[in-house]
């Protein structure tokens, strides 16, 4: 308490309070180590010794890091550095003294502070998170991504399946709807292609399996298992559903059009 005459060195006290609530402890004042320095939660003697320019050092109990404070007064406001010396990063932060401090209570430390709640996220975010990590911590490796299923990946090619097989079926992820997404796979196992398909448009449907033949059209073996197949003409006889050219286009027996 009688070190404290002016109110920037109440607003210091401040600031070393939430140093060592982060994990650091003073080592002493001055850019240079001194003989039998200790870390300590209490501020050196003489640390209120120049009223424009404190100057403490500060390392952390794990021994990571080590920080140099300056605390500069220029008319009514404190700016504050901060140098990590094992990174050589610098934070910077300038806080008005009248913002945080009653000075008619410099004596009195239940009425001296005040927005108490601003000044720590203010030391928060301008000293201790842009100077990161401790130094020489191990990097966070990054984590193994999961092998994606062939079945939901369309540029990775199906296993080979035996001739004669059927291909194993592999569901769209798109709606019958989505007109043009086929054209995105070349792989061919997406629906919505530019090119119309009878068995697979609109409500599905039973559909055929083109490598087992199509009779009086394609021999059994014509199409290979899994290969991608666009239906030419119409499908004959008994296909379920109305048949596609069951009404003429306007004009069709006219050989001009």
């Amino acid at each position: 308490r009688p070190a404290i005459s002016r109110p920037q060195d109440a607003l210091v006290c401040g600031i070393h309070w939430e140093l060592i609530r982060h994990g650091y402890r003073c080592l002493g004042t001055g850019d240079q180590p001194g003989p039998d320095e200790k870390k300590s939660e209490l501020l050196p003697a003489g640390w209120e010794a120049n009223k424009e320019v404190y100057t403490l050092r500060y390392k952390s109990t794990d021994d990571a890091r080590e920080l140099l404070l300056k605390a500069i007064m220029v008319e009514d406001s404190m700016i504050l550095n901060v140098m990590d010396r094992s990174s050589q990063r610098v934070a910077d932060v300038t806080l008005a003294v009248a913002n945080y401090i009653n000075p008619e209570h410099l004596v009195d430390f239940h009425k001296v502070y005040k927005n108490t709640e601003e000044l720590r996220t203010r030391i928060t975010s301008g000293i201790i998170a842009p100077l990161g990590a401790p130094a020489g911590s191990a990097r966070k490796e990054p984590e193994s991504k999961e092998e994606v299923p062939w079945g939901e990946d369309p540029l990775r090619l199906p296993p080979r399946q035996p001739l004669g097989t059927r291909a194993p079926h592999r569901p769209s992820p798109l709606s019958p709807f989505a007109v043009g997404g086929g054209d995105l796979d070349p792989v061919g196992g997406r629906s919505g292609g530019m090119i119309v398909d009878p068995l697979h448009s609109g409500v599905p449907r039973p559909g055929i399996d083109p490598s087992s033949g199509i009779p009086g059209r394609l021999p059994p073996g014509a199409v290979p298992p899994g290969a991608r197949f666009d239906p030419f003409g119409p499908l004959g006889i008994g296909r379920p559903g109305p048949d596609p050219d069951h009404l003429p286009p306007p004009g069709y027996d006219d050989m001009f059009m």
